[in-house]
């Protein structure tokens, strides 16, 4: 297919001709993601299900987010289809909008993507309904992969991201779906309490299976936050000779708690017992821990880097900026010396910083 054009969005330079693989190879990918939680914040998607019916209820919120994800430093506009197949949709009874809301995501990522230069990526994930004990259940998870896979293909994506999977055996279901489509794949597996997969493969051999079966990046996404995926992030670099993705969630887990989903909180009462998914406000990484994993992750060779559920454009900035990077929301990057209480600058009022020294 052909490559995508991009136009230098962080300064300098006339179109380039850019694919998924240029673009690696000139340095690291970042690719904004974290679509369902900043919309169900904003109050157009209901958290437990999950399903993004705001591509078709609000498209223009859809827009404006991938828009500001662009600002904020992504190279790739991700079509939100995350959780738009085929059981999302029959579980919420609504499954006659399956393919208007996919090829209405997928529209307006196109649209987006090629305004602003960036790679243009479907979307296809964990379909909940695979089985290792239920051999049938491999048939329909392909057949939801085919049906999503064969759109975003029409659209003319550059690549398809497969993720959050648990399975391996899913994983590689749809990395297969991908290639037979002709399609670069990223393929990111889900952790919980272990570093392996549901079905029990130790993650760097779970690399090196996508790996051979022709995935151009392996590698990592929700699940863990930056603390507890981080010290994996080496051993999988090595065990593979394909580009490795991180794409943790910007929570502050531990070695207690490895996954946000399994977060306590002691300080407050919550109605579910746990702080995921609606709660999770307290434990959120500032932007400053978003740069030092960046720096980390980087520096272990990780040459795809994003951010996943509770994703907002600061930390985009701030993954793009620790990357050396000036995207256009750097112009709002802060300035604390023109602070009327705490800043340096010589105009400010003298009596407002002797104040500010005493607060």
């Amino acid at each position: 297919m052909p490559p995508t054009t991009t136009t230098g969005r962080y300064g300098g330079g006339g179109a380039l001709s850019v694919s998924l693989t240029d673009q690696l190879a000139r340095g690291p990918v970042v690719c904004a993601e974290g679509y369902l939680f900043e919309l169900e914040r904003r109050g157009y998607l209901q958290a437990g299900a999950f399903v993004p019916e705001v591509v078709l209820d609000h498209p223009e919120r859809v827009t404006a987010l991938h828009e500001e994800f662009v600002h904020a430093g992504s190279d790739v506009v991700e079509a939100f289809t995350y959780y738009a197949h085929r059981e999302k949709l029959r579980h919420i009874g609504k499954e006659h909008l399956l393919e208007p809301l996919n090829r209405q995501a997928l529209a307006i990522a196109s649209r987006v993507a090629a305004d602003t230069g960036t790679l243009l990526a479907g979307d296809v994930c964990n379909t909940n309904i695979f089985d290792p004990a239920d051999p049938a259940s491999a048939g329909h998870v392909r057949g939801m992969f085919t049906e999503q896979v064969g759109w975003a293909a029409e659209t003319g994506v550059d690549f398809v991201i497969g993720e959050t999977f648990g399975f391996l055996d899913e994983a590689l279901i749809a990395l297969e779906v991908i290639r037979e489509a002709g399609l670069p794949a990223v393929i990111t597996l889900n952790l919980h309490d272990v570093p392996a997969t549901r079905d029990g493969i130790a993650l760097p051999e779970a690399m090196r299976r996508l790996a051979d079966g022709g995935a151009a990046v392996v590698g990592l996404n929700c699940g863990r936050g930056p603390a507890t995926m981080l010290p994996l992030l080496a051993d999988l670099v090595a065990a593979v000779d394909v580009p490795v993705a991180a794409l943790p969630v910007p929570y502050r887990t531990d070695a207690e708690h490895p996954h946000f989903q399994g977060l306590v909180d002691p300080a407050y009462p919550l109605p579910s017992g746990r702080p995921f998914p609606t709660a999770l406000d307290p434990f959120t990484c500032n932007r400053y821990e978003i740069a030092d994993f960046t720096i980390a992750a980087a520096d272990a060779g990780v040459r795809y880097l994003g951010l996943c559920c509770g994703a907002a454009p600061h930390h985009v900035r701030a993954m793009a900026e620790a990357l050396g990077r000036t995207p256009p929301a750097s112009r709002y990057t802060e300035d604390m010396s023109r602070h009327v209480y705490f800043g340096t600058d010589p105009a400010l009022a003298r009596h407002n910083l002797e104040y500010g020294r005493s607060i």
